[in-house]
């Protein structure tokens, strides 16, 4: 006997009915069509239904274009137009009044197009023994209708046979269709066999002109209980299909050029924002660990030497004056020769975050926001986001709760918000999630936000965790769009926490400004070692923010300096002015959490690269010099390190400086996190083929990495070793 190869809740059903599929696309589907005369008849059904629904809209269109006049006589009042011209034969009535009852034909056909799925749908019930939400994308019937035209003048069909047997099919249904009674305009509720016996209720498209045009709202329930009934996102347009398996590697990356040299006497000021985001090494590993040398804009400095822990002292828990409090950080500099380019000095700044242990940390409000879309069917994505967040359940505290959205064409709660201690309840919910549909994330979030909102908890630790491989292809999609969107959400004082999972359409670039403008962090998963690093090692960091807006100004003597560059951050520079601005917004930085930057210096005396090209001598204004007298050059001082923050829940920032002294160090008497830190900095350079790589190469960084190995804790750092080693092949 054949095996139906086409799943009954399959979107590509209504796709393919619609005219929605490339041709390519819609060719490979038409094949698993020809083996599948259950498939083939829900299509017909489908089309069958649409067509009636459209024939029906534009009857009533032609029927309102002729029917506006109203014998006003035969109720007693003058005889005239509505539109004040003459007077028409009497005897027509409006529609409203001679057929009210088309208005529930409408609502039922509308209804109907459920209904039809609904059917099919219950009968391999047992398919979906685990589902708990169902999605049921459908274009309005006007568009549809058209776009399926467009389609079949563009793209004629592949497999004639099909087509032969859908016109068939598709007679038949319209025939059923025909006489089919009316769909009453209520609640069409569907039985969704589970563990818990839940059950879900979409709403017919009857009453509301709104859901005439294919919109579809409803009730989900995930635990059979009817407190844990809630509403669904209201879905609207349609839900482009998304096949599992990729066509192409459809990555994105955000365009990155290096941060060239500096000269002092033109800008004696840098300044930039604090990030703590790691995604960039674990992707970069993901890459050379395949036998493929990393894009060049997936290489961010910054990303790859804070990836890494650093024993850098945190800061005293006091004021000054023996009294809680002081700043949430510590700071740390450090000066010596760069091992690229041993001329010039490489200057490293550190700051290392309070530790916060579980056991003191506020209570959390957590929302997990899933990406359960069909680009998510991967073992790498959401079996492996399931097991992520497992771990990270194991981390929380009894106090702390967790509420699940999903979305993919549209958005839903998964588990409304509840507490640790019912921890079977959350992990079971988890297990129960499935990937299909398309991609509609800026619904999701306003969801997730709304959620995370609902159960604030003042003081306390609130925070979206966001899921996905970043490809949004439904609603507000584009870069610009899901930033704005996120930059609105982050002023209600919920956190956000990004992470990036699979390959071949990782939007890289969405999620890193996703993550930006959310007061977050950035991570991508590629394995569940990689998961229990960020979620469970990490976890403070994860979770709990100490300070927000964290900015950096360096200010260099230009006694002692020529020139500089700042290593990566090329997306997180700052106008000066924007430091002192607390309008402005930076980086945020957690429990626990380690930022380092690295400048490369050149001293005064020493060359510049080619010198950097001068702007030509102004006419009409004097030489501008750096505007300090002789008394204020310091000689001894390098630069000074003034950094910007302000509490989680402050507005106002705080100020610290930190002046450095340069002792004229070589590399070699560094201490091992600046000897580790410059070697990944130099890896980065190398994969990058930076004009700024001096003198590295694979073999000199791999001995500075083991210079600088220090005690290891996690191992991190040999692995560095390791990726290093493999990078030599991948390179040749």
């Amino acid at each position: 006997m054949v095996q139906n190869t086409i799943l009954p809740d399959d979107p590509r059903l209504t796709a393919y009915a619609l005219g929605e599929m490339e041709p390519t696309e819609r060719a490979e589907f038409e094949v698993l069509l020809q083996r599948d005369a259950a498939a083939r008849k829900t299509v017909a059904e489908i089309r069958a239904t649409v067509d009636s629904l459209t024939s029906a809209l534009a009857a009533e269109a032609a029927a309102d274009a002729t029917t506006n006049v109203v014998d006003f006589a035969a109720a007693g009042q003058s005889s005239r137009r509505f539109d004040g011209g003459p007077v028409e034969p009497k005897g027509v009535l409006p529609k409203a009044i001679k057929f009210p009852q088309f208005y529930f034909m409408v609502s039922g056909l509308a209804a109907a197009c459920f209904a039809v799925f609904f059917v099919y749908w219950q009968q391999h019930q047992p398919l979906h023994e685990n589902k708990k939400y169902l999605e049921i994308p459908l274009a309005s019937a006007e568009k549809a209708k058209n776009e399926a035209r467009t389609n079949s003048l563009d793209a004629p069909e592949a497999v004639p046979a099909v087509s032969d047997q859908l016109q068939v099919a598709e007679s038949d249904a319209k025939t059923v269709a025909a006489t089919s009674p009316v769909v009453p305009s209520e609640l069409a509720k569907v039985r969704v066999a589970g563990k818990n016996d839940g059950a879900m209720a979409l709403a017919g498209a009857a009453a509301a002109p709104a859901q005439a045009q294919g919109r579809v709202s409803g009730l989900m329930a995930t635990g059979g209980s009817p407190r844990r009934a809630v509403p669904v996102t209201e879905v609207g347009g349609r839900a482009s299909p998304v096949l599992s398996q990729l066509k192409g590697n459809t990555e994105a990356y955000a365009f990155r050029r290096d941060n060239d040299f500096v000269k002092v006497a033109d800008q004696p000021l840098s300044t930039f924002a604090a990030d703590v985001d790691t995604a960039s090494y674990a992707n970069v590993r993901r890459f050379l660990q395949q036998g493929q040398r990393p894009p060049v804009d997936a290489v961010r400095l910054e990303e790859m030497v804070n990836y890494f822990p650093y024993a850098y002292a945190g800061p005293e828990r006091t004021d000054g004056r023996g009294e809680a409090g002081g700043p949430p950080f510590a700071a740390h500099l450090e000066v010596a020769s760069a091992p690229w380019a041993s001329e010039h000095r490489l200057v490293r700044i550190g700051l290392k975050g309070r530790d916060v242990t579980d056991a003191a940390r506020p209570a959390a409000n957590l929302v997990f926001l899933l990406d359960v879309s069909g680009s998510m069917n991967e073992p790498n994505k959401l079996p492996l986001v399931k097991e992520s967040l497992r771990l990270l359940v194991g981390k929380l505290r009894a106090d702390d709760r967790v509420a699940i959205a999903v979305y993919a064409g549209a958005s839903g709660l998964a588990l409304p918000s509840t507490p640790v201690a019912h921890k079977a309840e959350i992990l079971d919910a988890i297990d129960r999630l499935e990937a299909e549909g398309s991609t509609n994330g800026a619904m999701g979030i306003q969801l997730a936000y709304d959620i995370a909102k609902a159960n604030f908890v003042a003081g306390g630790v609130n925070r979206v965790i966001l899921a996905t491989d970043g490809d949004f292809n439904v609603g507000p999609s584009s870069e610009g769009e899901l930033v704005r969107l996120i930059q609105e959400k982050a002023k209600s004082g919920v956190f956000l926490s990004v992470l990036g999972f699979g390959l071949g359409n990782l939007k890289d670039a969405t999620l890193e400004q996703l993550a930006d403008r959310g007061n977050g962090n950035y991570a991508y998963i590629d394995t569940l070692a990689e998961a229990r690093k960020a979620l469970v090692e990490q976890a403070g960091g994860t979770l709990v923010t100490i300070a927000k807006d964290v900015k950096l100004q360096v200010e260099f003597n230009p006694a002692a300096v020529r020139a500089y560059r700042l290593l990566g951050y090329e997306n997180r520079l700052l106008a000066k002015e924007d430091f002192n601005n607390d309008q402005i917004d930076a980086g945020e930085l957690g429990a626990g959490h380690t930022v380092t930057a690295l400048y490369e210096i050149v001293p005064v005396g020493a060359a510049l690269e080619a010198d950097l090209p001068a702007v030509d001598r102004l006419k009409y204004q004097p030489v501008v010099n750096t505007g300090l007298g002789k008394e204020n050059l310091k000689p001894g001082e390098l630069l000074t390190v003034k950094i910007r923050y302000k509490e989680p829940a402050s507005d106002v920032s705080s100020k610290l400086e930190f002046p450095l002294v340069d002792s004229g160090a070589r590399f070699e008497d560094a201490t091992p996190d600046f000897k580790f830190a410059s070697a990944v900095a130099a890896f980065g350079l190398v994969l990058r083929d930076s004009p700024h790589k001096g003198s590295a190469t694979l073999t000199e960084i791999a001995a500075w990495g083991r210079a600088g190995l220090g005690s290891d804790v996690g191992g991190y750092r040999n692995e560095f070793l390791s990726l290093v080693g493999r990078a030599e092949s991948v390179l040749q």
